[in-house]
């Protein structure tokens, strides 16, 4: 490369780059950080999401409730522009409590998986144990017929990561109760998806592969596994006793709620923060995800207070179905790309509202360092990282459109005791770790916006 062209590379590289922060950044995320920790509205705002509303399973009574209350309350912050988008959702109802004993008297703490049909009454049958879900899966065909499938399959305790460990066996949850009624089975049971020995089953939901047979499908909680498992040991031919009654309503509007400060300079381009509305039926949905909607308000509104007026539009997004199909991020992705909308970054928080401990970014790989300049900034605040990494369910159908996804990352060694139970709830979530979760996501959204994410950098 001849001299001339080397210079202007250089030349065009400077004019793409500005430097990654300013000199008065670091006293601007300070004073983020301390409105925050005395002004916080984001505890109040949880513990009325939890406590006055409760559990919002998707189409529920209260899911809509909280769509009136999340409306009103952005309003009440002042968002330049408050809206809602409507969204087809399922409705799968639990029913009555389910009920699951041995054959030898022991009753177990259980739970249906989501999208499982009921029992139709109770059943009884033997059961075969699997130690995991690829041992399920090489069962030759027919020789569960009659049977119930139980997958005692533990999460891994060696990784740090504990969503790691928990992607390394959800398939039991959503595949397995497929497998096992191909192979003849005429119910299926599972381990919970958590860490701890305790008596909480984890809900959750499951597929339904066309041209596999729907059977009736549970979670035993981790000392129910366990005790399954030990009377299989001492006699095989333990039988197992399951009830549930579960059903669908018709499918129901509900909608995704979102709330906008106008840029100044760029009102057409995009900066999004988010997380899900909708929570399972059992618990309040305090981590999963009240604490995600929350922080993501939180964010904009102390921004707005601190009279931080953003150049781009930032928007916070509660979105609706996340739990139960992801059909809020579908209709959110699609009705941006119909509007020619420009997101320049899109964040969510969906991993619990505990400690803040960095962020994880689906981007090229130049975008991703450039990020990871701001590491330093965010060093005082005990945020260690912004790596490759997963951005979230419901902002990654804007990855299509070529949108950097930032996923907000909390500490997880606790999330998994509460995921998707009774126990999620507001009594369990640490108001300092929360509102220093919305100061971290305020920060990020400060730095973006000002600065920018450069799009010509590519790997």
């Amino acid at each position: 490369m001849t001299m001339n062209k080397i210079l202007l590379c250089f030349f065009i590289f400077c004019s793409y780059f500005k430097p990654a922060f300013s000199q008065d950044d670091p006293a601007q995320l300070r004073s983020i950080y301390d409105y925050a920790l005395t002004e916080g509205k984001a505890y109040e705002d949880l513990r009325y999401l939890c406590k006055e509303i409760g559990p919002r399973m998707t189409g529920s009574e209260n899911a809509q409730k909280a769509v009136e209350w999340s409306v009103e309350k952005m309003e009440a912050y002042g968002f330049d522009s408050v809206w809602t988008q409507p969204v087809d959702v399922q409705r799968w109802i639990r029913g009555e409590k389910e009920f699951c004993a041995t054959s030898l008297g022991d009753t177990l703490d259980v739970l249906a998986i989501g999208f499982s049909k009921g029992t139709s009454g109770r059943i009884t049958a033997g059961v075969v144990e699997f130690s995991t879900l690829e041992q399920l899966k090489s069962a030759p065909d027919g020789s569960l017929e009659g049977k119930i499938a139980f997958v005692n399959q533990p999460m891994n305790p060696k990784l740090i990561d504990t969503f790691g460990a928990y992607g390394g066996c959800a398939g039991a949850r959503s595949i397995g109760p497929s497998i096992a009624s191909s192979k003849g089975a005429i119910a299926y049971v599972m381990r919970s998806l958590g860490l701890r020995a305790d008596d909480f089953p984890h809900t959750g939901v499951m597929a339904h592969p066309e041209g596999i047979d729907s059977i009736p499908a549970f979670a035993l909680s981790t000392n129910s596994a366990f005790k399954l498992s030990q009377l299989l040991e001492e006699n095989p031919n333990t039988e197992l006793q399951l009830e549930s009654h579960c059903h669908y309503l018709p499918d129901v509007t509900s909608y995704n709620v979102v709330g906008q400060i106008t840029g100044s300079e760029y009102p057409d381009q995009y900066v999004v923060t988010g997380g899900h509305l909708d929570s399972w039926d059992v618990g309040e949905g305090a981590h999963d995800d009240g604490t995600g909607v929350i922080q993501s308000m939180e964010a904009l509104r102390i921004l707005k207070e601190l009279n931080i007026r953003p150049r781009h539009s930032l928007r916070c997004v509660f979105f609706m179905n996340e739990e139960c199909g992801a059909r809020g991020a579908t209709v959110y992705a699609e009705e941006a790309k119909a509007n020619g909308e420009k997101h320049i970054a899109a964040m969510e928080s969906d991993r619990g509202g505990f400690a803040p401990r960095g962020f994880s970014v689906d981007a090229p790989e130049g975008q991703i360092a450039y990020l990871a300049e701001w590491e330093s900034l965010f060093e005082p605040f005990n945020i260690h990282f912004i790596r490759k990494g997963y951005g979230g369910v419901d902002i990654n159908p804007l990855k299509a459109q070529g949108t950097p996804l930032i996923g907000f990352v909390p500490d997880p060694q606790r999330y998994f005791d509460v995921h998707h139970t009774s126990n999620d709830v507001f009594e369990n979530v640490n108001q300092r770790e929360l509102e220093l979760g919305a100061a971290s996501m305020a920060s990020i959204l400060y730095l973006i916006d000002k600065h920018g994410i450069p799009t010509a950098i590519r790997d």
